[in-house]
């Protein structure tokens, strides 16, 4: 089971990482450039990350800069951020977008923190269907005769430890960032 173990470590730690990058995109009272990267812009025919099209820097505290290296994408780069529903109204200038951060009231830190307990259950469920998969992987090697009941138990509990670390590595992480976006 040892090597199976570090795939479902490799991917209890997968469902950990998703979680943070969900994290890193929601809006705290300062300007990251993550807040856009969950953006995708219509571009040259398909559908591409906004870090694929243009440079997203932080020059002030509360103001987002977008620089589009190609001109003719401003305005889809533009509909892409408005569209995404963040409550950011881009402002063009040139091939750059400066986007003003306005303050966020008491209404949408609690959406954001309701945002948050979303993005949280989803990367539990996933460690749930990690542990899952182990359990039935142990079930079957039991049945199959490759493991004794003692060591699908031993087996069990080892999983079930790596579960319950990961689930309170997650709201660890949750309360954190709960407290970062309602610190005023």
């Amino acid at each position: 089971m040892s090597g199976d173990f570090s795939d479902l470590q490799r991917r209890m730690d997968g469902a950990i990482n998703a979680f943070k990058q969900d994290l890193a995109s929601l809006r705290t009272g300062r300007a990251s450039s993550n807040l856009l990267d969950a953006i995708q812009v219509s571009a040259y025919g398909s559908t591409m990350p906004i870090n694929q099209v243009a440079t997203v820097t932080v020059p002030e505290p509360r103001m987002l800069a977008v620089n589009v290296w190609d001109k003719s994408m401003v305005g889809a780069v533009d509909r892409a951020i408005r569209e995404a529903n963040l409550g950011f109204n881009p402002i063009m200038d040139g091939n750059n977008l400066r986007i003003p951060l306005p303050e966020l009231n008491e209404q949408r830190r609690k959406e954001l923190v309701k945002i948050a307990h979303g993005y949280a259950e989803n990367a539990k469920v996933a460690a749930r269907h990690v542990r899952r998969d182990g359990m039935d992987y142990l079930k079957k090697a039991e049945k199959d005769g490759d493991i004794s009941e003692d060591d699908h138990r031993r087996e069990s509990e080892k999983v079930q430890k790596l579960t319950d670390d990961t689930i309170s590595m997650i709201d660890s992480l949750l309360s954190t960032k709960e407290a970062e976006i309602m610190q005023v």
